[in-house]
């Protein structure tokens, strides 16, 4: 006698671009704070590159931003055209 199965969950699909603005506003403070507290001690020991980091993290954040903005689109669409029970 095969055993029923319990129905799946719907899979998570929170919107993404909260996370995306998470990710640049993250990125702009730890560079600011380094920036402004840490600058001496970054140059002493040869970490100057870690300004860098924080300003790439930061640039990068807005293609992925842009991307992210695309997906939750998509996502409203989706849901719209979907039919509900």
């Amino acid at each position: 006698m095969p055993q029923e199965q319990a129905p799946r969950p719907e899979p998570l699909d929170p919107p993404m671009v909260p996370f995306a603005v998470a990710g640049l506003i993250a990125w702009a403070v730890v560079g600011l704070v380094l920036l402004v507290f840490f600058r001496g001690w970054l140059t002493e020991h040869g970490h100057q590159n870690w300004l860098w980091t924080c300003l790439a993290g930061f640039l990068w954040g807005f293609p992925g931003l842009a991307v992210m903005m695309r997906h939750d689109a998509n996502r409203r669409r989706r849901r719209e055209s979907s039919p509900r029970d």
